[in-house]
């Protein structure tokens, strides 16, 4: 009874402020201006729509794997070396308590025609004329991928400090090289930090808005920011519909995800 109404109040909280706004959302979405499913099925013939739809799993696709490719040297490198763990961690979590939005202008500095990247490449004499960088898909991903970088490394570095020590000297004692070694026993065994990285990376993608309205332009939109967009034009019950579509893509993939093989045993054991 006692752990009942200690969580209470956030049951409260969240029943108010989340449940129940998205509650009304999915009753616009089908109530607008009758009781049916016509705005999905409009869906599926809309061509920006789908456009925009793959566009935005594309893009969460691409900052995922980027993430990852980064993230796990550098989580590796945060357990592996207490020395510089400290400076190491620092360096992660300093962006990490900046705003988003100050990130995102900051990469919109970088990244401009008149902006450092393309000055520096001028004055060095490698270009002729500044490349196009901002309002293109690559600074959407390369700036998505340094704002979810942390939520990458912080699971991974996690599950390797879970890791007991001695089975890396048990493996190399074997005669194990240090790659086998990592292939063989690290690798598989980070796969519960992997997994949570992965899919905490990707379905924040999903929604992010701010950075791609900034860095990636009007020309690259994503599924926020065509809501948005609906919402601005008073569009609510197209935007609730594809409100409602994002959210279940969201809730679909986590749970696809904890169907595949191995994946859901692994949140499991590393939640013990």
């Amino acid at each position: 009874m006692v752990p009942l109404l200690l969580a209470a109040p956030l049951v409260l909280y969240m029943l108010a402020f989340y449940a129940l706004p998205v509650l009304a959302m999915l009753m616009r979405s089908i109530s607008d201006p009758t009781w049916s499913l016509t705005h999905y099925k409009d869906l599926a013939g809309d061509p920006v729509f789908i456009k925009v739809f793959w566009n935005t799993l594309e893009t969460s696709f691409i900052v995922t794997v980027s993430t990852l490719l980064l993230g796990y040297p550098v989580a590796l490198a945060l357990v592996r070396a207490p020395k510089w763990a400290p400076l190491i961690l620092i360096l992660i979590l300093l962006p990490f308590w900046t705003s988003v939005l100050v990130r995102s202008y900051a990469w919109m500095v970088l990244m401009g025609r008149h902006g450092l990247i393309n000055e520096a490449l001028l004055a060095a004499g490698l270009l002729e004329r500044p490349l196009r960088l901002l309002n293109t898909p690559l600074a959407t991903q390369i700036a998505m991928t340094h704002i979810l970088l942390p939520y990458m490394i912080l699971p991974i570095a996690n599950a390797l400090r879970q890791i007991d020590p001695s089975l890396a000297r048990a493996a190399s004692g074997l005669g194990a090289t240090p790659f086998a070694s990592f292939r063989q026993v690290t690798l598989p065994l980070s796969m519960p930090g992997v997994a949570a990285g992965v899919l905490l990376v990707f379905v924040l993608a999903l929604g992010f808005y701010i950075t791609p309205a900034m860095v990636g332009g009007p020309r690259e939109i994503t599924l926020s920011m065509l809501i948005s967009q609906q919402v601005e034009e008073l569009n609510w019950a197209y935007a609730a519909t594809l409100s409602a579509v994002l959210l279940a893509t969201a809730l679909g993939i986590i749970a696809l995800f904890y169907r595949l093989p191995g994946i859901g045993n692994a949140f499991t054991t590393s939640g013990r």
